[in-house]
């Protein structure tokens, strides 16, 4: 995870650039960040006239629960989906962004397991 500078620093580098006339770069050396960190914390001051640090972590729980009975549905109604098609699904019905990964978690939450077959055993005899 990179390392949260300190809004002084942030500070000292756009004054190095709006007020002294350095470039990015040269700014960026002066105070020892790399190019593309300066170029960005420019970029954002530029943009939203703020120096500092976005907020890091926060809330980041799932917004499945609230479709809960849409994803079983669509998952019993079509046990051979693939959480991909299932994520594109829920995208285009409810404008909910998942990936395979989260969708994998909340079933195997509700009992339900995605477990590939291979064509000769979907094909076999029950």
């Amino acid at each position: 995870m990179p390392r949260i500078y300190s809004s002084d620093l942030r500070e000292r580098v756009i004054i190095a650039v709006e007020q002294e006339g350095l470039s990015r770069r040269e700014a960026a050396r002066r105070y020892r960040v790399s190019a593309s960190t300066a170029v960005k914390w420019l970029d954002r001051y530029h943009r939203t006239g703020r120096c500092e640090a976005r907020p890091v972590g926060g809330d980041r729980r799932s917004r499945l629960p609230a479709h809960r009975d849409w994803i079983l549905a669509a998952v019993a109604a079509e046990p051979e989906l693939t959480l991909h098609k299932l994520a594109e699904r829920l995208a285009a019905t409810h404008g909910v962004r998942a990936d395979a990964g989260m969708l994998s978690r909340f079933l195997r939450r509700h009992g339900i397991s995605f477990k590939e077959k291979r064509a000769a055993q979907r094909a076999a005899a029950s």
